[in-house]
């Protein structure tokens, strides 16, 4: 109930603030499990994401210092978020992420592993990879560009999905390889819209 109330509320906001211009929304599933891997830019692009896959109820995997904060730890954990320790291998965030896709349901991260503040986009981990790999579940990439003021679009591009079937054992070229067809493929998106 918390998870749809926000989401309402949120679309009301990104409605009033922003116009949100969505190219490729003929790409989103209708249901998963699938893995959701955006570029990160702001504070709002998980809601945004959120609204824009309104089909089905996300779940984020986010930085575990969020969690940590009063009232917003308490929040993000009821929407079905849980933590990750990032610059380590977390097994326990993998093992989750698992679960999720096992289950059925749809998993949203942000390989960057944290905003980027510049034009480009930054240099992926290989937690999206992994989970990817391990998995047997497809990617779709999604690419977020927000205006510099209020009143202006934000706009979000959506990929195709993306299977990968990489056999044997997940050495780090594999996942290197991956990582980088991930992010190749949220560029792409940027270049159609006319963003790079």
């Amino acid at each position: 109930m918390l998870y749809k109330i926000l989401r309402w509320l949120f679309t009301v906001y990104f409605n009033i603030f922003y116009k949100v211009k969505v190219y490729g929304a003929d790409n989103i599933p209708s249901s998963g499990p699938y893995i959701i891997c955006s570029n990160h830019t702001s504070w709002f692009d998980p809601p945004l994401v959120g609204c824009v896959f309104s089909r089905n109820r996300l779940c984020f995997m986010a930085k575990e210092e969020l969690f940590k904060i009063f009232i917003l730890g308490y929040i993000i954990t009821k929407l079905y978020a849980f933590p990750v320790k990032r610059n380590t291998a977390d097994r326990a965030a993998i093992r989750r992420a698992l679960q999720v896709l096992e289950e059925g349901d749809i998993l949203a991260l942000f390989p960057e592993g944290t905003r980027i503040k510049t034009k480009e986009l930054g240099s992926p981990h290989h937690g999206a990879a992994l989970i990817a790999l391990k998995s047997h579940k497809p990617v779709i990439p999604v690419f977020i560009k927000w205006p510099s003021r209020f009143f202006k679009p934000v706009k979000v591009g959506i990929g195709s999905l993306i299977y990968f079937k990489e056999e044997g054992k997940l050495k780090s070229e594999v996942l290197e390889k991956v990582s980088f067809r991930i992010m190749e493929e949220i560029n792409l998106l940027a270049a159609n819209m006319g963003e790079v």
